[in-house]
């Protein structure tokens, strides 16, 4: 846990490292509905009242953060609106990384790839861990996407792990200055955990434990897993923000990446006609360069190599003014995953921690 006596200190680190100013899976074979092709180009979002501009808002490029924190967190964040284009990167953490490791790779992922946010996936049960999470993110001037993690078992562990953040969350002074999110997930459901209803009733729950924090809370998951539920609206009305699994590469359409930007409209569209002009971020979001028992597609012609996950977030990069005109403040995308250390086939790195294709994706258009 960091205390507030040390942050000069950190403050005067974050200055030696402030990158220039800005202007303004769990993978399962999915079977994607056909939808219509539609774009939301002239919607508008108006500025987040108290909302800072870049870079006086937490975590904008170029942040440089103050001596002393704050009394709250009420004027802290960046307007979502400004959040679209490339964010940050999905990380696993189901290694329970050291908290030498943690400040190594978020300094990385925050000043090498000039990300705002890391979005967790996985669960480490390990005591104090959300603490070391909190305390590389703020050194690093990261903001965090949170996950109460339901695992893939059926069983109920994941009442204990909302438990443990949620405490965490209360009792580190850092951790609602770094937590921008809370996600149940991943894929709630899809796979099945709970009952929409339940969920949306766990969602509202959870507002009210963390409303003293002022951090929201959502639902990490699929389109189909919103639609196969007949569309889970209760879900979509309770969530703060929509958080996407944006896998192309499942879909019975699929075949190069270069190909994939219909498939991508047909799941967004579904949102946008449903999500009531929230703000969206695609947070499980890639394409294989491998396939394995748990990656297989639905299409004989989907292609999974590097070329073709390289060739994806360039899909995305191209499309930026689409994605920064979608309703809502635009789209925030993730990449997942950071490294094929914590899920082979999508990292940026390989096993042996080199880059797998050149990655410098746009924060702005």
């Amino acid at each position: 846990m960091v205390l507030p006596a040390v942050l000069g200190a950190l403050a005067l680190s974050a200055l030696a490292y402030a990158a220039p100013f800005e202007s303004g899976v769990q993978p399962h074979t999915h079977n994607f509905r056909a939808t219509t092709v539609a774009a939301s180009k002239n919607a508008t979002t108006k500025p987040q009242p108290g909302a800072k501009p870049a870079p006086f808002c937490y975590p904008a490029l170029g942040f440089v953060p103050p001596f002393e924190l704050p009394e709250d967190n009420t004027d802290w964040w960046c307007d979502p609106a400004t959040e679209y284009a490339f964010v940050g990167f999905s990380y696993e953490v189901t290694a329970c990384q050291s908290r030498a490791q943690l400040h190594k790779e978020f300094a990385d992922i925050r000043y090498h790839f000039r990300s705002r946010y890391v979005r967790l996936y996985g669960a480490c049960d390990q005591d104090g861990f959300y603490d070391d999470i909190a305390d590389a993110a703020w050194a690093n001037g990261l903001g965090v996407h949170a996950l109460v993690w339901f695992g893939f078992n059926g069983d109920d562990v994941w009442i204990s792990r909302r438990d443990t953040l949620f405490a965490a969350l209360h009792a580190n002074p850092l951790a609602k200055f770094v937590t921008r999110v809370v996600q149940f997930g991943s894929e709630p459901l899809y796979d099945n955990v709970l009952p929409h209803d339940q969920l949306a009733e766990q969602v509202v729950l959870a507002k009210q434990n963390l409303s003293s924090l002022n951090i929201p809370v959502t639902v990490s998951e699929l389109a189909y897993g919103y639609q196969e539920r007949g569309g889970a609206q209760d879900v979509l009305d309770a969530i703060d923000s929509i958080n996407i699994h944006m896998l192309p590469f499942f879909s019975q359409n699929a075949s190069t990446s270069d190909q994939a930007w219909p498939l991508v409209l047909n799941d967004l569209d579904w949102f946008i006609a449903h999500g009531n002009g929230k703000k969206m971020y695609f947070d499980e979001n890639g394409w294989p360069s491998v396939t394995s028992p748990s990656v297989q597609p639905n299409s004989p012609d989907a292609v999974a190599d590097i070329p073709n996950e390289h060739g994806y977030y360039v899909l995305l990069d191209q499309h930026c003014e689409d994605l920064k005109a979608v309703v809502g403040g635009g789209i925030g995308w993730f990449a997942h995953i950071y490294s094929d250390n914590q899920e082979p086939g999508y990292g940026i790195y390989n096993s042996s921690g080199h880059m797998k294709f050149p990655f410098a994706p746009r924060t702005f258009c």
